[in-house]
């Protein structure tokens, strides 16, 4: 299996990117004097591993029949001093809010993403240090 998307570029500092759903991101960088108008490309990869981890752990929840939550991520990528910048560690809270949440089963299905599922972190794990977290908040 492979993915291939195509990446426009529009003017400026901007270009737009498909993706194999059809649907497309603005990409852009801090130029000064002028407006942001897209996702800059070190951050978006921060977001597609939220976005890897949360689809699978959301997944997992719903197969466990555990929907009295909500879900909020952050991410924060630290980025090496010196050129080519890249990400050296990254750190994953996962923040789930409710009433009477069930933590063992939430802890497993985070675990799971780690550990098995989500791809992107494993990419990640490839040149950063991931650390990850999970906070239980209650209604």
């Amino acid at each position: 299996m492979s993915h291939k998307i195509t990446t426009n570029w529009k003017g400026n500092m901007l270009f737009d990117s498909d993706n194999p759903s059809g649907h497309h991101v603005l990409m852009d960088t801090d130029v000064e004097g002028k407006a942001r108008e897209g996702l800059s490309p070190k951050a978006l990869m921060l977001s597609s591993l939220a976005g890897c981890t949360g689809l699978d752990v959301v997944s997992i929840l719903d197969k466990m029949k555990i929907d009295n939550y909500d879900l909020k991520m952050e991410v924060e990528g630290l980025l090496t001093d010196e050129h080519p910048k890249y990400y050296h560690t990254v750190i994953l809270d996962y923040h789930f809010t409710g009433k009477d949440l069930n933590q063992e089963k939430i802890n497993r299905a985070v675990q799971l993403s780690i550990d098995k599922y989500c791809g992107v972190m494993e990419m990640f794990r490839r040149f950063a240090e991931v650390k990850t977290n999970v906070h239980f908040h209650n209604k």
